[in-house]
């Protein structure tokens, strides 16, 4: 099938295209909000500015696909491939993204507010700058991950894995990062006012001027926080 088939019986009312053959498609600027893509081969498409908003790309294959600027707004794409992808500027609101494979995908300054990503493989993606508000990252895989400046207030990341991500100037108010592993991360000038790190592994993480204002930490991890200079900490102290 090609793009212009595929519009054609869209915009006559067809909605149902399950697992359908469109690598390398170009369905740039489509409207197909709603359509049933389940399991559909969408490697390497165009889909810049592509309106998906609704949709049910559950299971495909979107690996090394340009997604650019695309509404994807309340879409299901739990269990799809998109390795490798382009989706700055993508509007990801409440989308459902469980155990979704973004490994080396570009994000930076995508909007995913309340957007579903537990358990998703994040590792080494470029998500800096993305609205990330209320997200479920909960045992998401952000190791090495770009999350600079991104904003995560209210985010939970229970048990997630960020080794060594970026996270400088994040802004992770409010967020629940229990049992996370932030080992080597960067979070310099992040902050973390009354976010949750209870059990959070904080090994070589870098703190340098984050502030930690009302959150709640453990006698260990404060006195690890307490080592480095600028940090504010949990009681409003500045240690210098």
């Amino acid at each position: 099938m090609d793009a212009k088939e595929l519009v054609r019986r869209f915009e006559a009312g067809e909605r149902s295209f399950p697992r359908a053959d469109l690598h390398r498609v170009d369905l740039c600027g489509a409207n197909l909000e709603g359509a049933d893509l389940n399991g559909v081969d969408l490697t390497h498409a165009n889909l810049r500015g592509v309106a998906l908003s609704g949709s049910n790309l559950s299971g495909a294959n979107l690996a090394g696909a340009d997604l650019s600027d695309a509404g994807l707004n309340g879409a299901n794409l739990s269990g799809a491939n998109l390795r490798e992808a382009t989706l700055i500027g993508a509007g990801l609101l409440g989308a459902n993204l469980q155990g979704v494979d973004l490994r080396m995908s570009r994000l930076s300054g995508a909007k995913m507010d309340d957007a579903n990503l537990s358990t998703a493989l994040l590792s080494e993606a470029d998500l800096s700058k993305a609205a990330l508000r209320t997200a479920h990252l909960s045992e998401a895989k952000l190791s090495g991950t770009n999350l600079s400046e991104a904003d995560l207030g209210g985010a939970d990341l229970t048990a997630a894995n960020l080794t060594g991500a970026y996270l400088n100037d994040a802004d992770l108010t409010a967020a629940n990062l229990t049992g996370a592993n932030l080992s080597g991360a960067y979070l310099n000038h992040a902050d973390l006012s009354g976010a949750n790190l209870s059990g959070a592994v904080l090994d070589q993480t870098h703190l340098s001027e984050a502030n930690l204002t009302g959150a709640k930490v453990t006698d260990d991890q404060l006195a690890e926080v307490k080592s480095l200079a600028g940090a504010t900490l949990p009681d409003g102290t500045v240690h210098s």
